[in-house]
């Protein structure tokens, strides 16, 4: 997973790259709460367009940054869902508690300048 701080609009967007299961949310858990402390953004939006696989670890994952968030002022969105991850998303009801939001190209153009 990486992450990206825009100061201008204290944006701070990670790009989940990894299955997310068990194992893999203890290493995002632990970078993203470093990352929303360090910067306390108004808004950490996790981008999911590389995910290709996501459990109900996931939901937790989620469930417990948008707390957090919550806690230090800021609001969190998800963006960028595939099928499958939309789907559990829409199962689970996280959607009515957490708002999809599209990123602007001026942050995806950024965001694609870590991965190349």
């Amino acid at each position: 997973m990486e992450s990206i701080y825009y100061e201008k609009d204290k944006l701070l967007v990670f790009k989940i790259s990894d299955e997310i299961d068990d194992y893999s949310v203890q290493k995002i858990r632990r970078k993203a709460d470093y990352e929303i402390e360090r910067y306390m953004p108004k808004r950490v939006v996790f981008d999911f367009d590389s995910v290709t696989f996501m459990d109900s670890a996931g939901i937790g994952l989620i469930i417990g940054r948008y707390k957090f968030t919550n806690m230090l002022g800021g609001k969190l969105e998800v963006a960028n869902l595939t099928d499958s991850v939309k789907k559990i998303f829409e199962m689970s009801g996280i959607l009515k508690l957490i708002p999809v939001t599209e990123l602007n190209e001026d942050v995806d153009k950024s965001i694609d300048k870590i991965y190349k």
